[in-house]
Order: structure tokens, then sequence, then C-alpha cells
């Protein structure tokens, strides 16, 4: 750019003193060239001997110029830049700490929910196998004396014709098929003859005196109970051995009478 403004200058020149030189007019008086020169800025000559403007000077403040603009913003960059990252980094920062706070806050929310929803799901489980359990304690409960129905009539019933073998035993088959059906779903007999007495499983609804068996002791099962898993499906009605009664007072009793 100073190149083609100092050509310029020397074009305009040479124009001047050509149209100069045929019309016989100075193209520049001393005025003319000190207002040319101020014009031009500090540093602008006339050159005496040839009459010309001297204007390498101007360009030489040009340039000089140029390089302290061009290099005055990069002396003050690191100052601004340094500032700007300051702000930078301290929004950066409040920016992360408002992040981890709202993470920390959704972890508790998601922590709670889970829990909840573990506990609503063990709950639930809970619910349905008791649920499930019930329903099949009630029906099964229903089919007890049908079963009690077999087992009176195997014991009472004497076939004593070929015909009332023949019906006892299909009868009979329909009794083993449900028992087997019954098995199957987790239902079991109590085995009670013999056994202490416990009230978690027996009715007693009789006590017999004997010598034979211990007090306590089940010595009759008079209604089977049955177990639905480990769970009580039907108390066993039993008779239950008593202590014998002592043959002194009955001794004394006779004496008196006879008195």
């Amino acid at each position: 750019m100073n190149a083609e403004f100092a050509e310029t200058v020397k074009n305009f020149e040479t124009t001047m003193s050509e149209d100069a030189a045929s019309e016989n007019i100075n193209p520049l008086n001393a005025t003319d060239v000190s207002q040319s020169a101020g014009d031009l800025g500090e540093g602008a000559e006339m050159d005496n001997e040839s009459g010309n403007l001297n204007v390498d000077p101007v360009v030489n403040n040009i340039e000089v110029e140029a390089k302290a603009i061009a290099v005055d913003p990069l002396e003050e960059a690191p100052e601004t830049s340094g500032t700007v990252d300051s702000d930078a980094l301290t929004q950066l920062a409040t920016e992360v700490e408002s992040l981890r706070l709202q993470v920390e806050d959704r972890t508790s929310q998601y922590m709670r929910i889970a829990a909840d929803f573990d506990n609503f799901r063990k709950r639930t489980e809970r619910e349905k196998s008791e649920l499930e359990l019930r329903v099949k304690r009630d029906t099964i409960s229903e089919l007890l004396p049908v079963i009690d129905s077999f087992e009176r009539s195997r014991t009472q019933i004497k076939p004593d014709t070929e015909q009332e073998v023949n019906i006892h035993k299909s009868y009979q088959g329909v009794y083993k098929q449900l028992v087997d059906g019954l098995k199957r779903v987790g239902v079991s007999p109590m085995r009670v003859e013999g056994q202490p007495f416990d009230p978690n499983f027996h009715d007693a609804i009789m006590r017999e005196p004997t010598e034979e068996h211990p007090e306590g002791t089940i010595i009759e099962e008079l209604r089977r109970g049955y177990l639905l898993g480990e769970m009580v499906l039907r108390h066993a009605m039993v008779k239950v051995a008593a202590p014998p009664e002592k043959a002194d007072d009955s001794d004394s009793e006779n004496s008196t009478g006879h008195e």
C-alpha cells in the first residue's frame, strides 16, 4: 500500500511538472509546498533542487504507526485473555457445582424410588403367595369331608357278594385318585397315634385313664388331621391317655360304704 501511495505521488508530481513546463507555470510555490507538506503529515519535505515533494519520511511514519497499531493489541492481549479465562473458569466451576448437586439429588431420589419399589415388589409377592395358599387351603378343606366319607365306608362296609366287591373296588379307586391328587398339591395326612399331644396339631376331645401309655399320649385318632406343606390344614381329633385312678381312693370309698 505504501509503494502504491508513493507511486501515485510521483505520478502527480510528474504530471504537474509537465503541465507547468508547457504553460510556464510554477507548479508549487513555497506556500503551497508548505501546505502540501502539512497535509501529508509530519516528515514531508520539499526538495529545493528539483522542486519535488519528498514523501519518504511520511511513508516511513505510516509504516511505523502501522507496526505500532499491529503490535499494541498483541501486547495487551495476555492481560485481557487472563481476565476472560479467570471469569470463564469461575463460571464453569459454578456450573459444575450446580450440576454436581443436581446429580446428587437425582441419585438420592433414584435410591429412594428403587428402595420403595423393592419393598413394594416383596410385599406384593408375599401377598400373592399368601392369597394362593389361602385359596388352596379353603378349596382343599372343602374336599376333606369327602375323603372322610370314603374312609368310613371302607372300614364299615364289608362286601359279601362279587357284585358288592366290584362296587367297593370302584369307589375305592375314586378315593385313591382323589388322595393322589391331594398329595401332588402338597397335602399329607398326620400320623398321630403314639405321639405326645400337641395343641398346635391336635384337638383332644376325650381322655381315657390307662396304665398302658404315659399321660398325654395319643391313644386313638378319631378324625384324621392334614397338613398343607408345613401349615395345619385341619387339626386331628384324638383321644389322650390320662393317669389311672388311685387304688387307695377306691378302697377307702368301699370301706366307707360297708360301715
